[in-house]
């Protein structure tokens, strides 16, 4: 049996550079993994996020309260108290969890890409809507929750440059 074949267009720009990438992804895909650095800082997001997931989704009044613990009470400075939103937030951060924890775990560089991409969606939003919300927040709390969004993100800014380095290339 004869089957014709129809060839689609090359793509151009942006699509052409997410084709190669995937189809040189899929290619080396056994042999592609990220570093053990990039591993660990996946690792140590993932228990981050899976910290706040577990505590706001399974005890949402805690987490409102109490939150980030040691005497702080960071969350109930943005009243008012509202346990959809605040499981909503939980679920998000396990949901976050899962995805860092699989790159981790696998070491896969496109999954680790992935995860991210994604937690740069979630976390940029994040900290930039805390920096310009500080009021109800002593000077201390203010320059602690800082200094913690600023740790997140050193780590998540050095496994992006790890990925970027460690990225598939063509070869020609």
């Amino acid at each position: 049996m004869l089957a014709l074949r129809l060839a689609a267009p090359p793509p151009y720009g942006l699509r052409a550079s997410l084709a190669n990438i995937m189809s040189e992804t899929e290619t080396v895909a056994t042999v592609r993994s990220t570093s053990v650095v990039t591993r660990v800082l996946l690792g140590f997001l993932a228990l981050a996020e899976a910290f706040v997931g577990v505590w706001a989704l399974f005890a949402p009044a805690s987490f409102y309260q109490s939150f980030p613990g040691a005497g702080q009470a960071w969350v109930s400075l943005l009243p008012p108290y509202n346990e959809h939103l605040i499981t909503d937030v939980g679920e998000l951060s396990l949901a976050l969890t899962v995805v860092l924890a699989a790159a981790a775990l696998t070491g896969h560089w496109l999954l680790s890409v992935v995860a991210m991409i994604a937690f740069a969606v979630y976390t940029l939003p994040h900290v930039i809507f805390h920096s310009f919300h500080l009021e109800g927040f002593s000077r201390g709390e203010a320059t602690v929750q800082t200094v913690g969004f600023v740790l997140q993100l050193s780590a998540a800014a050095v496994v992006a440059w790890l990925l970027w380095r460690d990225r598939p290339r063509r070869r020609y």
